[in-house]
Order: C-alpha cells, then structure tokens, then sequence
C-alpha cells in the first residue's frame, strides 16, 4: 500500500508514528532492548543480539553491564530478546536476527544447527559442554506450606492445583517434568510408573499451563494454583521478594528428595555480524567474575571454585539429582535399528521416548492426561 507524498503537515504525525513503531518492536523481544536493571546496555560502535529463554533475565540484567566493563566488552552494545525457549529457537530458525542464543534445553540449539546456523561442534567451543549456568527442579508453595509438599507424591493429593508451563513451548516444562518422571520410574527403567504420574498429574491437577517459566511464575505469583513447579533460581527469586510482598502473596520453596539437574546450553550463530565479539561474550559468562554474578542471582554455576565458594547460597539436602546423560541412556537403549546402529543417547533419546511429535508425554497432553 502507497504512503503518498508526505507533506511538511503531515510530517509530526508520521514521526510519531515511527516513535510508536519504534517502541513496540523494542517490545516484541519479552523485555527492553537497551536497559535491563535500568542499565543503558546499547551504546557502542559495535552490537550484539542476545535471544534467550526467559528465566535468565535476571542473570543477563547484571552479567551484560560487567562484560560491557571489561577491555573485551567495553565497545559492545546489546539488544536482548527473552521469551519461551522453544518459541524463540524457532524465532531464530527463521533468521530473527541473533549474534547469541541461550536456550532451555539442547534440542532448541540443535534445531538451529539443523538450519545451518549453529556449528555443528558448538558444544566444544565453550567449557561445560557450552553450558554456563543452571539449576535443579524446585517446588515453590504458598508462605507456611498450607498444602504440606514435600515431594512429588504430594502433588497428586485431592485438591492441590500445580502451576508449569506447557511442555510444547516451553525448555523448562521439560525439565519440570523430567524431574517427577525420573523419580518415579527410576531413572526411566520403569517408564510406565514415571507416565503414569504424569498422566495423573496434567489430568487432575495442571489447571493452568502457560507458555515459558516466566510466565508460569507471573501466574503464581497473582495467585494462581498451590504449587510452582519451577527452576531452583525462580523459587530464590520469589524467596527474596517475600520482604516487600504481602502477606499473601509470601512463598516458600522445597527441593525434592530426588529432583532433576538443569542444564541451559549457550552458543554463537555462525551469521554474526561480529563473531569475534559474540565468543567474546560467551567465553566472559565462564569467567570466575560471571560464575560469581549466576550464583548471586540464583543460578548454578559450573565453575568448581565458585561452586565452593557459594555453596551457602543453594540450601537443600538433595539425594538424587537425575542428569539427562542417565536418563537419555535408559531410553535410547534399543534404538539403533533406527539410528544408523547407534543407539540414541541424552536429549535425543529423550526427545524422541517422551517430547516429540510421538513422545509419550506428548500425547498425554494432548489427550488431556489420559493415556
């Protein structure tokens, strides 16, 4: 459609209207684009876009200040774009412009190495397996835990409303479910036990199922359900809220006897613009200086001596923590048939027996919770 000759009059309105244009693109992202914590992040002759899933907000809010003081970083503004890991992998997939991904879970990378835009061997460019943070499965409640949970049994008694994003897109439903399905199926050697507490679970008590774990968190936090099932970062947050929330809206966190081991891979598109900034970047969040910032914001670091040093900081005696390798192992065992005569192993494995298009999981929740 033609805009027409624009004429000196018409010339204010068209500006304002660029200004609004402006504003709500800024807006797509799931937050500001230029100052997280109320920080100007954009200045600089050179830029980088960072899309992440939305939980780690609150670590990027104070991690892209400090690179930006370093020598590295200085020169180097940012655009963030946060939202359901899954959804934004997609975003990217279809050439969103990004420089850095940080996403829930691998298979959300490994769709970008599909599209020719991730390295194939992306996870040996970075430490940890390019794996800079991550958390546990935690169970967030109500101040007083009225509803007395404990552990995931205690999710199926008569009348307690769970609150967890929906698995198709979001990274951290995965992880929640993962965490009560390796309990009770041991680790997927009995996967009948571990589908058929799902299935209960998104029957009888998932009543409100929102699209990314921020949003999931939102919901509780106005109220709604009894139990959270969250990464551990999200119910620390919650926890030091509690000074200036009400009375009402006060929460307390559990971590299970047995929970499950999250792991938010990172890596550099191979379209960068500035590749040499955006390793830069990525090779700054293993430092002992980012490791220090991820645990004072909630999150696990990965390095061995910040993990000492912060020990205090994650409270909870946790007597199993599942990891996708064990259970990947379990349910790829069998699978070489199909598989060029390797069986499947870690999150492909995993996918393909539980979240993809014929993943057991999957179809519980597209019937509802009924197998």
């Amino acid at each position: 459609m033609s805009a027409g000759p624009v004429t000196r009059r018409g010339t204010p309105v068209l500006v304002c209207l660029l200004a609004l244009a402006m504003v709500l693109v800024a807006g797509c992202g799931g937050g500001s684009t230029d100052e997280p914590g109320g920080v100007d992040i954009s200045s600089g002759s050179r830029h980088l876009d960072l899309v992440a899933y939305a939980v780690p907000k609150t670590g990027y809010d104070e991690i892209i200040p400090a690179f930006r003081a370093t020598p590295e970083g200085h020169d180097i503004g940012f655009s963030v774009s946060y939202g359901a890991s899954g959804d934004q992998s997609r975003k990217v997939a279809r050439r969103v412009p990004a420089d850095v991904v940080n996403f829930s879970v691998e298979p959300d990378i490994t769709r970008l190495v599909k599209a020719g835009l991730v390295d194939k061997d992306w996870k040996k460019q970075a430490p940890n397996n390019s794996t800079p943070f991550g958390s546990v499965v935690a169970l967030v409640v109500r101040k007083g835990n009225p509803k007395n949970i404990h552990d995931w049994a205690d999710l199926l008694k008569p009348g307690v409303q769970v609150v967890t994003p929906n698995p198709g897109s979001s990274g951290s439903a995965k992880w929640n479910l993962l965490a009560p399905y390796a309990a009770l199926s041991d680790g997927g050697r009995n996967s009948q036990a571990g589908l058929d507490y799902i299935s209960e679970l998104v029957r009888d008590h998932i009543k409100v199922v929102p699209k990314s774990g921020r949003e999931a968190t939102t919901a509780f936090e106005q109220g709604q359900g009894d139990v959270l099932i969250s990464y551990e970062n999200e119910a620390i947050m919650l926890d030091r809220a509690n000074a200036i929330a009400g009375a009402n809206s006060q929460v307390e966190y559990v971590i299970p006897p047995q929970t499950f081991k999250i792991e938010n891979p990172v890596a550099v598109v191979n379209t960068s613009d500035d590749l040499a900034g955006a390793r830069s970047f990525v090779d700054y969040l293993f430092t002992p200086q980012a490791q220090r910032i991820w645990a004072e914001q909630g999150f696990r670091p990965v390095d061995p001596a910040i993990i000492e040093q912060t020990r205090d900081l994650f409270p909870g005696d946790i007597e199993k923590l599942w990891t996708i390798n064990e259970l990947g192992k379990v349910l790829g065992e069998g699978t070489a048939e199909d598989n060029d005569g390797k069986d499947l192993t870690g999150w492909k494995a995993v996918d393909e027996a539980l979240f993809g298009k014929k993943g057991a999981i999957t179809k519980i929740y597209d019937a509802g919770g009924r197998q």
